[in-house]
């Protein structure tokens, strides 16, 4: 039946929509009845009673117990929506479908039409995700710590009450695979009530269930020598290590007859490690310096080489011996302590004063001596190592803070040029040819290549292999004079390789060794090398 209507749908009476059919085409030529019969059904206290009793229910994360939705025979009659239809009557079921209206159609997501957003939320969907972070370290896979356990067995096999100190070095060298001079920080981590024995149980503990197992050795080392409270090393972290490395290393039994040569020696090897690993030179040697560094493996070197001085890094006895005999030669009253007088006559009077005076103003590093105008052993030993090998990093950084007078982070023509005109005029002192100082700034500018010719930084000094020539040039009269009366066959050589530039730091230390041997030996009761 065909039907057409334009009234107010506020004023019909409500037996007038019981219809069995209504015809599509008054839908049709009427759609906003449909919208102002559901705005009618809003307006009814009835269901804004509702309504907010659902949005409780969802904010609860209850069910929606609704008419319709509900398995339940009594929710039907309980939860009933209010209608504005009389009591026993239906309305008519949309002419479009048996299931509701379009209107309802498109706002349904899920398979009830009071279904909730909100209440998925509630209820996500639960999804394992393996764990990734272990505040210990990642435990042991089976297959790993079943073959440990039974080299624990091995070790321990006979010693029911535990190992002693002196019978634990094939522990920490076989199962650890730690250098050997560790072996007494290991023991000593692990028999914390100071018993003298460390039981297979303690060790068990301590490097399986402890998840050392799984740790890298740099890791390890680590854990081993800092304070449980500290998350950085020190100097003295390092002493118990040194201390043992001389009581067992055949290449320095020689030793044992000079303690006071033994504490020098480790204080020497400390110095070394902290000025190339400690990058950020505030004395607290942290995980991530060490595992960027080769400490490890020198000191992995310096436990299979019986040879001492075969280990070039930190560890080489010529090396110490040297570095030592150099600050006792300018210590001419040896109280420990270098003045600028002391430190000017380096290398024959190599230096300028004016670079003297800028490494006593603390410019490129703040002295560890306590006395005012006062240079100490460790400060020597930074400069010393930064003096004679410019290829390496601490090195390029000690001496661009010398440069840079303003700390602006630049070399600029005028501050090299104040450092020259000491070289200029010690030259012609040395009735020497000089070299003018727009000639060799030109010579500069083409070793470095920076990015900018008219000033350096230090990422160019870095970028080029030639940097410790260009620093020699400004205040090492010696080194600049060899510099510039060069064999044309080497200059050929080092346009081929750069590398072949500067002398290393081992070449210079072996050079002059026999030296320092003749000079010294007999004064202080130590030939080097002697067994």
């Amino acid at each position: 039946m065909d039907m057409d209507f334009n009234g107010d749908v506020a004023s019909l009476d409500a037996e007038l929509l019981q219809l069995q059919e209504v015809s599509p085409s008054a839908i049709k030529a009427n759609p906003c009845i449909a919208e102002k019969l559901f705005d009618q059904w809003l307006s009814l206290p009835e269901t804004n009673s509702l309504v907010k009793s659902l949005l409780n229910n969802v904010k609860g994360g209850g069910p929606l117990n609704v008419s319709g939705t509900s398995s339940s025979t009594h929710a039907v009659t309980s939860n009933s929506l209010p209608s504005m239809f009389p009591a026993g009557s239906t309305p008519p079921l949309s002419p479009r479908s048996s299931s509701g209206s379009p209107r309802f159609m498109k706002q349904r997501v899920g398979p009830s039409a009071f279904s909730s957003p909100l209440k998925l939320v509630n209820e996500p969907v639960k999804e394992l995700i393996p764990q990734f972070f272990f505040q210990n370290g990642r435990p042991p896979p089976n297959e790993l710590k079943e073959r440990c356990l039974f080299r624990i067995n091995q070790f321990f096999y006979g010693h029911a009450d535990g190992l002693q100190m002196h019978e634990f070095k094939p522990v920490t060298k076989e199962i650890c695979k730690l250098p050997s001079f560790f072996s007494t920080a290991l023991f000593r981590k692990i028999d914390v009530n100071c018993t003298g024995i460390v039981t297979r149980e303690a060790f068990v503990d301590y490097w399986i269930n402890g998840n050392m197992l799984t740790k890298d050795i740099a890791t390890q080392i680590y854990m081993l020598l800092k304070q449980p409270d500290f998350k950085y090393l020190t100097q003295d972290d390092f002493k118990p290590v040194l201390r043992e490395l001389l009581e067992t290393h055949p290449g320095l039994e020689f030793l044992h007859s000079t303690p006071e040569f033994q504490e020098r020696y480790a204080e020497t090897v400390i110095h070394r490690i902290f000025y190339y690993v400690n990058r950020s030179g505030n004395g607290r040697l942290t995980l991530r310096e060490l595992k960027r560094s080769n400490l490890v493996a020198a000191m992995q070197h310096a436990d299979e080489e019986e040879d001492i001085n075969k280990v070039l890094r930190y560890f080489s006895y010529e090396h110490f011996y040297v570095i030592y005999c150099k600050f006792w030669e300018l210590d001419t009253d040896h109280d420990f302590l270098i003045d600028k007088e002391n430190l000017i006559r380096y290398g024959n009077h190599a230096l300028t004063y004016r670079i003297v005076d800028r490494i006593f103003s603390q410019v490129p590093r703040k002295f560890t001596s306590k006395v005012e105008g006062k240079m100490g052993y460790e400060d020597f030993v930074y400069f010393i190592l930064s003096e004679e090998d410019k290829s390496s990093e601490p090195s390029l950084e000690y001496w661009f803070k010398c440069i840079d007078l303003d700390g602006n982070g630049v070399i600029t023509r005028n501050e090299m040029q104040f450092f020259y005109e000491e070289q200029l005029h010690r030259m012609e002192c040395m009735a020497q040819e000089p070299v003018l100082f727009e000639d060799i700034l030109c010579q500069m500018v083409d070793m470095i290549s920076p990015e900018d010719n008219s000033y350096f930084m230090l990422h160019d000094l870095k970028s080029s292999k030639l940097s410790g020539s260009v620093f020699n040039i400004l205040f090492n009269l010696n080194k600049f004079m060899a510099f510039e009366t060069r064999d044309p066959f080497l200059i050929r050589q080092e346009r081929e390789n750069p590398n072949l530039t500067e002398l290393p730091f081992e070449f210079f230390m072996v050079s002059i060794v026999i030296l320092c041997n003749m000079l010294l030996s007999s004064s202080r009761g130590v030939i080097l090398g002697e067994k």
